[in-house]
């Protein structure tokens, strides 16, 4: 089992699943396919996204330590295929030079103030392998050619995503409750929600090991860690996967903007 990846692997893992996206790009019927997965794009626009998105947070560890993100880009990505799949590399390895350049935990601007993720270059990178590897397969899945997610992308996503977009300060505002999130190929996770807001742990995989303090779960999610990560981005109902406890208290989480 892959997780606690450390700086240079997760940066290896970006340039991997970027090239997965380019491999889709070029392979789609062409760029104006819908994607299935993200129904008002199609794949010319998915691209654009990504881009764009890999150009900003470059800019943003490039910057270093604030309070505020630079400007966004807005230059769009050209319209012919092979020049739309250079500059996405470009864009990717823009990224890419701009972390290595920072090193790993250099402070930056993240929009994840009130959550566990650190703003740092590894909590960017953790952020953008998650984004780029979820496009991914969005990418594939338009082209026609899905793909597995690698175990060890989708493990290292599946915690990102509940450090970065699940933990909040802000107060749950339904009864108290814990979730777990248990990935039949790696660990357990369990997320606290209350007062306090919402906190995730990772538990022990071997079975029956013991986590002091660890309370037990109201409702239970269990699937492979790319299923749990399917779900996490809206590309897999909540009741494809097993359930166990209040189920409701999933559809709770997901709706929950605690920004609103």
């Amino acid at each position: 089992m892959a997780i606690d990846l450390d700086f240079p692997a997760l940066l290896s893992l970006l340039e991997d699943r970027s090239t997965a996206f380019r491999e889709a790009l070029a392979a789609a019927p062409g760029l104006d396919v819908k994607v299935p997965t993200c129904p008002e794009w199609t794949l010319y626009d998915l691209a654009q996204h990504l881009g764009q998105g890999q150009r900003f947070w470059s800019a943003i560890v490039a910057a270093g330590a604030s309070e505020t993100p630079p400007p966004r880009p807005t230059g769009a990505a050209p319209t012919d295929r092979e020049a739309l799949i250079a500059w996405f590399a470009e864009s990717n390895e823009q990224l890419l030079a701009a972390l290595r350049e920072a090193g790993p935990e250099a402070p930056c601007w993240g929009w994840w103030e009130l959550a566990q993720s650190p703003r740092n270059t590894t909590g960017a990178v953790r952020r953008r392998l998650n984004e780029t590897a979820v496009h991914a397969y969005d990418a594939q899945l338009a082209a026609g050619v899905a793909a597995e997610l690698p175990r060890e992308v989708a493990l290292d996503s599946a915690e990102e995503f509940l450090l970065t977009c699940c933990s909040t300060t802000v107060a749950w505002p339904h009864t108290p409750a814990v979730l777990a999130f248990q990935a039949t190929d790696g660990p357990t996770w369990q997320l606290t929600l209350s007062a306090n807001g919402a906190h995730a742990t990772r538990t022990p995989t071997a079975p029956g090991a013991a986590t002091p303090g660890a309370a037990t779960p109201d409702a239970t999610i269990r699937g492979t860690a790319a299923e749990l990560l399917a779900v996490f981005h809206g590309r897999t109902p909540i009741e494809a996967l097993h359930l166990e406890g209040d189920a409701e208290l999933f559809h709770q989480l997901y709706d929950w903007d605690p920004e609103a």
